[in-house]
């Protein structure tokens, strides 16, 4: 069962930084590809960033580009989310997502474990 827990969202100017880690637990083959989505209410959730395996492939948003890092640490178990220059459009519920697929996709339904989230907001 694998089970993913998010932490460092919070509140931030507009032009900030910052990073947000995933921490995965009971993977089992079923973290091969890792990534990022985010929430905002009323609208669908939206592909940030994804990743296959260790930082083979890894695939962003338009949205992102050259603003987000995604990141990930094996031996550690963490994916990172290092997120600079913000804008107040990046203010959303952000969710950690994994699958056993090999896949960097941006799309939801091809991920099947998903984190609580956690919250970022830019102003």
């Amino acid at each position: 069962h694998v089970q993913l827990v998010e932490s460092g969202g919070g509140s931030v100017q507009v032009g900030g930084s910052l990073r947000l880690s995933c921490e995965a637990s009971g993977c089992a083959g079923n973290c091969n590809s890792m990534g990022w989505f985010r929430l905002v209410p009323g609208k669908e959730r939206e592909g940030v960033a994804t990743l296959y395996g260790d930082n083979a492939m890894i695939k962003y948003a338009d949205s992102v580009k050259e603003r987000f890092t995604i990141a990930r640490d094996i031996a550690k178990n963490r994916v990172y989310l290092q997120m600079n220059s913000l804008k107040p459009e990046d203010t959303a519920m952000y969710f950690c997502a994994a699958s056993h697929r090999v896949t960097v996709s941006l799309h939801a339904e091809h991920f099947e474990s998903w984190g609580q989230g956690t919250q970022v907001t830019v102003s």
